[in-house]
């Protein structure tokens, strides 16, 4: 599965088109922010751990009976993924 056009890159990945309209490849990155963006960084290996635990997740998930966009990875930070809509939700978990 090759990589082509970037269409999506946020704080934590990126989204490649792939030569499969209904197949994408997500690329998990080390960058970190803090304090709302303010503080910004590198945390070598947190995209590879990133990839790991979103993996693992959604295949308990379809284990569960529970549709997921999920495909197989593909490296250590690569993930191929099915095309969905979006909702557009986000979950921070701050461990205090």
């Amino acid at each position: 599965m090759k990589m082509l056009e970037q269409v999506y890159e946020g704080k934590a990945k990126k989204v490649f088109k792939t030569e499969d309209p209904d197949q994408y490849i997500v690329e998990y990155k080390d960058d970190a922010t803090a304090f709302n963006g303010q503080k910004k960084g590198t945390i070598l290996g947190k995209g590879v751990i990133n990839n790991r635990v979103t993996n693992h997740l959604m295949q308990m998930l379809e284990g569960k009976g529970i549709p997921t966009h999920f495909i197989r990875e593909l490296s250590d930070r690569e993930t191929l993924v099915r095309r969905v809509s979006i909702i557009p939700i986000e979950v921070i978990v701050r461990n205090i």
